[in-house]
């Protein structure tokens, strides 16, 4: 194979407005890229869960306030909007979910290079910048593999492959928390600095390795085309309003704002939290605790994927973010391991809320798939904004009083888990594709019908069949 063949067989550009088999695909068909993307959700883990550690290293070796640290999770989930939907989104419409990965790795590569430098001059607004260029790529990564773990299979099965994707995702923010226990706290200043260096560098190396791993590989590009076809054998209906008009969109994305929000703010400040009720305990101590934290979040996204399987995936997450509620006001209150201990449930039961809405929340927008997915992971932005106003309250006060803030920022996210279960508008999507045989059976299109079916600015229309 020459050059020339070789590049264009793995051509970056995917034609949104042919309908291909990968409407269909079969839980066998797609395995492989499911595996191969859900490693992508591995790596945005370990980067969050890198980032909630550093916040109280910086705290210590630069000698800043809880509410500067901030700054962190600000630059971080800041940049998630602007690639959702700006950069990202574009490439993900114009190109495809290929090029949109190789993309997001290349940006968190760059980042994790420019980090290098602001950590060797002690930069904590440097950092900041290198962090915000990690959120691009990080965002731009999300924007493109939440849609297709969802969409990349069996539409029944949504919800379940995208917590099982998302479960992968808590074991980074597990592995984080506790390689920052023991080269980030049992250190002095310079050698611990040293050490986050490293680390980025690491991080740098590997991501461009798969990017280039992602260019090679061959995996479906599922199309507008595809979706509407989905939309319409479905029955969902939602796909034949424009998109101004996807009220169940904007609600999720919103929903997504209020939940983010709360969840990195708790993980954020849990650190601080344990060591303003716990004075005895050390910051690697801390470190270790939010670690098995992050451990029973991963758990819980298994335990959620259990329930799904016998249970509809709205009743679900409707039961685990009343119980954030419940748990997590608590811990207002509660000093020691008892409050620690609240957040630990709380943790727990926050596991299924972020990949449940969005599953939801694209149930039935057909060809407004990819750029529905924009606001949604837009909606991360929440992660910015709420751990700001959490590190005024903690500083002002305690960090065990400034759970107040995600706690109510819990409770304005319920606003969409009631409605996805009593409003019939947004319960009968969600239920249609929860029924659909699409993709459980070998067959559907076949190859020849699959390239002559094209999608029109209203509906998909089956071309004839060639002779």
């Amino acid at each position: 194979m020459g050059l020339k063949e070789f590049f264009k067989k793995r051509s970056l550009k995917a034609p949104d407005d042919t309908q291909t088999k990968a409407a269909e695909l079969t839980l066998r068909e797609s395995l492989y890229p499911i595996c191969l993307v859900t490693v992508l959700f591995f790596l945005w883990g370990f980067s969050y869960g890198l980032l909630d550690t550093l916040n109280k290293h910086f705290q210590n070796t630069l000698g800043i306030t809880k509410s500067r640290s901030s700054g962190l999770q600000a630059a971080y989930f800041g940049a998630y909007p602007l690639a959702s939907l700006g950069h990202a989104n574009w490439i993900l419409r114009h190109f495809g979910y290929r090029a949109t990965f190789i993309w997001g790795l290349c940006l968190y590569g760059i980042g994790a290079l420019v980090a290098w430098p602001c950590i060797l001059a002690r930069s904590f607004p440097g950092f900041c910048v290198a962090i915000f260029i990690v959120g691009n790529g990080l965002g731009s990564l999300e924007t493109a593999a939440n849609p297709y773990i969802t969409v990349c299979g069996p539409p029944r099965y949504a919800e379940i492959r995208m917590n099982i994707s998302q479960a992968f995702n808590g074991v980074g923010t597990v592995v984080a928390p506790v390689l920052g226990s023991y080269v980030f706290f049992t250190f002095d200043e310079e050698v611990a600095l040293r050490n986050v260096q490293w680390v980025y560098l690491a991080i740098a190396i590997f991501v461009f390795i798969l990017a280039f791993v992602f260019f090679l590989s061959t995996i479906p590009e599922i199309t507008d085309a595809d979706m509407a076809y989905q939309a319409t054998e479905t029955h969902a209906n939602a796909d034949d309003k424009p998109l101004w008009k996807q009220y169940r969109l904007f609600h999720a994305a919103f929903a997504q704002f209020c939940y983010t929000g709360a969840q990195i703010a708790i993980a954020g400040y849990f650190i601080n939290y344990v060591r303003d009720t716990q004075p005895n305990s050390t910051d690697a101590d801390a470190s270790r605790f939010l670690a098995g934290a992050q451990g029973v979040f991963a758990g819980g996204r298994f335990f959620g994927v259990f329930l799904m399987k016998y249970i509809r995936p709205r009743w679900v997450f409707l039961a685990f973010l009343t119980c954030c509620i419940i748990f997590v006001a608590p811990s207002i209150t509660q000093r020691g391991y008892t409050g620690m201990s609240m957040l630990y449930v709380t943790l727990f039961f926050e596991s299924i809320c972020f990949p449940t809405i969005v599953a939801l929340g694209m149930r039935g927008l057909g060809r407004h798939t990819k750029r529905g997915s924009g606001f949604i992971v837009g909606g991360v932005m929440g992660g910015a904004c709420v751990p700001p106003l959490t590190g005024v309250a903690a500083d002002s006060r305690q960090t065990a009083f400034a759970m107040v803030v995600p706690l109510c920022f819990f409770v304005a996210a319920e606003s969409y888990s009631l409605a996805v279960n009593f409003v019939p508008a947004y319960r009968n999507p969600a239920d249609a594709f929860s029924t659909t045989e699409v993709g459980l059976h070998q067959g559907g299109l076949d190859e020849e019908t699959a390239d002559g079916v094209v999608i029109t600015d209203e509906k998909v229309v089956s071309a004839t069949h060639k002779p």
